[in-house]
C-alpha cells in the first residue's frame, strides 16, 4: 500500500482528518491532521505512535515522522474543505488565468459541482477545482 492509502484508511478511524502529507528528499514524512476543536500535542503523539507501528508493518520507508496541525493558514485541497470553510477568507492560485488573473484573495462563497465561488474586490470568480494549483485559508484577526 502507498502512504496516501494508508493515511486515508487509518486516520478517520482514529478520529482525525488527513489534511495533507509530504515526503521530503531527506526522508522526512510530515503528516498534517485536523479534527473538530483543533489538534493538541497529545493528538500528535497518539497519531505518531500509531503510524510508526503501522508503517513498520507496511514497510514504509522514511527517516523521521512529524505529525502536526495544518495551522491557521491550512491548505484547502478537496471540495469538502471549501464547503466546510465557506464564509472564510482564502488565497487561491490557479493553474490557468481567469480573466487574466491567477491569484485570488477573497471570501469563499460556496463550492458546488467542483467549482469554488470566491468574492473579492466587489467581484466574484468561479474557479474549477481542477484549475486550483494552491489554496490556503487566510486567517482573520479581530482586535
Amino acid at each position: 500500500m502507498d502512504i496516501q492509502t494508508i493515511l486515508d484508511k487509518t486516520l478517520p478511524g482514529l478520529g482525525y482528518e488527513l489534511v495533507d502529507f509530504e515526503l521530503t528528499a531527506q526522508g522526512d514524512l510530515r503528516v498534517f491532521i485536523d479534527k473538530e476543536g483543533g489538534i493538541t500535542v497529545e493528538d500528535c503523539a497518539t497519531v505518531s505512535n500509531h503510524l510508526s507501528r503501522l508503517f513498520m508493518v507496511e514497510d514504509i520507508d522514511y527517516k523521521r515522522l512529524e505529525i502536526s496541525s495544518p495551522g491557521l493558514d491550512r491548505p484547502l485541497k478537496k471540495a469538502a474543505d471549501f464547503v466546510r470553510f465557506a464564509g472564510q477568507q482564502a488565497k487561491i492560485k490557479t493553474r490557468l488565468p481567469i480573466d487574466g488573473q491567477k491569484n485570488f484573495i477573497g471570501r469563499i462563497e460556496a463550492c458546488e459541482n467542483n467549482t469554488v465561488r470566491i468574492s473579492f474586490d466587489g467581484k466574484t470568480a468561479e474557479i474549477g477545482l481542477d484549475n486550483i494549483d494552491k489554496a490556503r485559508l487566510r486567517p482573520e484577526f479581530n482586535f
